[in-house]
């Protein structure tokens, strides 16, 4: 007969087992996948929104066994702040990314910054942590948040991509925190590495993940190419470009998509590409 554990875990890979949080939406696909690595002494990653139901779940599934670390890619609210009642309730330390608590805004509620995110340890690029049958070590990947972390486990060829890399949709760079041009330098040092499978915290494992890679970058310099070209027919101001460049998509989603729009500005502002006067861009002369 099936326990509390097989019934709430799904078992992603040995050693490797994932919890959905119940906070699906537009921004979060089925909702956050709360990730538990090794057996026995255990790591937590991205414990997830505030959310009583989710903690208790996650207890449940739990069984008792030890928490050694609780993880976090980065401090959007659907990701860290379940990390203060579970770290209450089993007395593990909380690792991971810096803090960061900055006024956004963005469209989307759920990727609000959680201000009251405190580690206990703050694990800058290659800082790594261990259990019994586990060594996690975490990768810098700012761009999303400027904050945001990977967590790679060799042994396995695995890397825990939180929002970086998703398995369902593109990334939202959402300025001001939100930086383009560090998201993609960011995706280019994945194409550095030899990770055989993602695992990210919202949508399914990247079983392919160079590929898909350099699927999203090829993705963004298209865009960024649609973008020049609406600047050189005139078009100037976002959320009049917004339609047009988005022409497939939900218009309940076009603020989130205005969002990226300014970043892919913002970057080109930076490259000396084009400029701005008050809400109109053009092209740099």
């Amino acid at each position: 007969m099936e326990n509390a554990a097989d019934i709430l875990f799904e078992q992603a890979a040995p050693g490797i087992r994932r919890l959905l949080a119940p906070n699906p939406s537009a921004f979060t696909f089925t909702g956050t996948q709360t990730y538990v690595i090794g057996t026995g002494d255990v790591a937590v990653i991205d414990p997830g929104p505030d959310d009583p139901a989710h903690v208790a779940h996650l207890l449940k599934a739990l069984g008792g066994e030890k928490v050694a670390s609780i993880l976090v890619t980065h401090t959007h609210r659907d990701h860290s702040p379940a990390s203060r009642p579970l770290a209450a309730a089993t007395g593990a330390p909380i690792l991971g990314c810096a803090p960061l608590a900055i006024p956004d805004d963005g469209p989307r509620a759920d990727a609000g910054f959680d201000f009251d995110y405190a580690p206990d340890v703050v694990l800058g690029d290659g800082g790594r942590v261990s259990g019994d049958d586990w060594t996690l070590e975490a990768v810098a990947t700012p761009g999303h948040t400027s904050n945001h972390l990977c967590f790679a486990w060799p042994e396995r060829g695995a890397l825990f991509t939180g929002d970086h890399v998703m398995g369902w949709s593109t990334t939202i760079v959402s300025p001001p925190d939100g930086d383009m041009a560090a998201y993609m330098a960011s995706l280019e040092r994945l194409l550095e590495r030899d990770d055989l499978v993602y695992y990210p915290t919202h949508g399914p494992a990247i079983t392919e993940p160079k590929a898909h890679v350099r699927a999203l970058i090829a993705h963004r310099k298209s865009r960024e190419a649609q973008i020049l070209a609406a600047l050189e027919d005139g078009e100037g101001i976002i959320t009049d470009m917004v339609p047009v460049l988005y022409r497939e998509t939900d218009p309940g989603l076009y603020p989130a998509a205005a969002r990226s729009v300014l970043a892919h500005l913002l970057d080109l502002e930076a490259r000396g590409r084009v400029r701005r006067s008050g809400e109109q861009w053009r092209l740099a002369a």
